[in-house]
């Protein structure tokens, strides 16, 4: 199976606890092979330095302990896909998607912004929950940008959040309730949006601060009922295809959910 996350809420596990997961996969034809370690806070540097987009960003003091999965092989970049810091917060970075044009055209990509490469290690060791990390890697996406569209998980003990970008700044983010379970493969697969909420308590969703008017002015909400659905309006036809995605989301849910 390709690049596929699941997310299981702590009332949806067997024993209580929240779950994410995801496989790394690599492209046709080679082998990415990765290992694991644990990386110790003096072994961060005070300014992190993407190998592949060559931005530069100075990172918080005080960073914690955490475990990665970075590419065995040196000199593409790290690549952490996946870790635990010392406060036990989790996330995976990341689940490749894609966007349309209308809102590649209003917000570009980023050439020398922020991609899969450097997430996890500008965001796990500096968090102590979820939802910090969605405020953190968001913080991130805004100022620097991001030359790719990503999906990324966050897990502590009581919550999962999942973020993914909208455009080269724009990110928007939503909790899975504690009584599911998601499959999500490379597609954009937030398909309702409480808007209120998120620019509001935040309880349930967060997104960039200026979306709604980012929505606005570039006309992205195909609804005709008023209801935000971010696949339609930032989504791509790939979201919806019948052979690569789709299928991997609908064969998950049966073998997890024969009845």
């Amino acid at each position: 199976m390709a690049c596929t996350t699941l997310l299981v809420g702590k009332n949806a596990s067997y024993d209580g606890s929240t779950m994410i997961a995801r496989n790394d996969d690599s492209g046709s034809g080679h082998f990415t092979a990765k290992k694991f370690v644990v990386v110790q806070p003096e072994e961060h540097p005070a300014v992190y330095r993407s190998v592949l987009s060559h931005v530069e960003i100075p990172l918080p003091g005080d960073p914690m302990r955490m475990t990665a999965m970075p590419n065995a092989v040196e000199g593409k970049g790290i690549w952490a896909a996946a870790g635990v810091n010392a406060a036990n917060v989790g996330m995976t970075a990341t689940e490749t998607i894609t966007s349309n044009p209308r809102v590649l055209g209003a917000d570009p990509l980023v050439k020398g912004g922020i991609g899969e490469e450097d997430i996890v290690y500008l965001v796990l060791p500096y968090i102590r929950s979820a939802r910090e990390g969605v405020h953190r890697l968001g913080s991130l996406l805004e100022q620097y940008g991001t030359y790719e569209m990503n999906g990324i998980a966050f897990s502590d003990v009581d919550e999962i959040w999942w973020l993914e970008t909208v455009g080269g700044h724009h990110w928007i983010a939503r909790r899975v309730p504690d009584d599911c379970y998601v499959t999500m493969p490379n597609q954009l697969g937030l398909d309702s949006f409480d808007l209120d909420d998120a620019l509001g308590e935040g309880r349930e969703h967060l997104c960039s601060p200026d979306l709604r008017e980012f929505i606005e002015d570039n006309r992205l909400d195909l609804s005709l009922d008023g209801r935000l659905n971010p696949r339609d309006a930032f989504g791509s036809r790939s979201d919806s295809d019948h052979v690569y995605n789709t299928p991997r989301a609908w064969d998950m849910q049966r073998w997890l959910n024969p009845s």
